[in-house]
């Protein structure tokens, strides 16, 4: 199956369904397609949302903002640099925000230091990092180091970026099977069709699943070429 662009794709589960626009309209397909990306991201992490920044911290401040539409943080490190993300680093900690507080209470010059250990609160909600959620340090910084965040990024949907998605051009199959669940659930059936392709997304994200986190977590070099076993025929 070739990869979806936005129409190819609407036009597709409008095929699939039997219905045309008068009942699935844009405005109900795009929430269809919404719905879709959300259960495809929470049931695979992809590889191709993982992002990095860089930044420097302020002195004695001993929290920065995440960048926007920042999902959940993988790591975090800190440089003895001031000026480039080169170099000596130390990767944070991750602890729970108690434990920080229990550690560095207080932000007071004698108290800072490199950090150590972060924690994640709030969450990235805006567009902008300055609206985004926040990393709690410990100690607060004592200089302006650089910092680099490492973290998995909410995608753009392909109601916005319709020439397509890493999802519609990689796991089409899925995303349409996935849509089409929504479109029959909205339909009130048939069940059977719905059953269907429910039984099918399932499947196809199993088969994704085993390429985002096996495939692409190891190499043939240091891991060995994957081999599967094939029966023999029976005599």
């Amino acid at each position: 199956m070739a990869g979806f662009n936005y129409s190819n794709l609407v036009t597709d589960i409008r095929n699939y369904t039997e219905v045309d626009s008068n009942v699935l309209t844009a405005a109900l397909i795009n929430r269809f397609i919404e719905d879709a990306e959300f259960k495809i991201l929470r049931d695979v992490p992809l590889d191709a949302y993982k992002k990095q920044s860089t930044g420097n911290l302020v002195t004695g401040q001993n929290t920065i903002n995440v960048p926007a539409k920042t999902l959940f943080v993988t790591g975090v490190q800190v440089y003895d640099s001031t000026s480039a993300a080169t170099g000596a680093n130390r990767w944070l900690e991750k602890k729970d925000e108690t434990y920080l507080q229990e550690y560095v209470p207080s932000t007071e010059s004698a108290k800072r230091a490199q950090p150590k250990y972060y924690a994640m609160f709030g969450g990235a909600t805006g567009t902008t990092d300055t609206t985004s959620g926040r990393l709690f340090l410990a100690p607060a910084p004592d200089s302006t180091y650089v910092f680099k965040i490492h973290y998995n990024a909410f995608p753009n949907s392909l109601v916005t970026d319709t020439s397509g998605t890493y999802v519609s051009q990689y796991f089409p199959n899925g995303l349409l099977y996935a849509c089409l669940v929504e479109a029959y659930g909205f339909l009130k059936g048939p069940m059977d069709m719905l059953t269907l392709y429910e039984q099918k997304y399932k499947q196809e994200v199993q088969k994704f699943a085993a390429e985002q986190l096996g495939r692409r977590k190891r190499d043939d070099y240091t891991d060995g070429t994957v081999r599967i076993q094939v029966p023999s025929p029976t005599p």
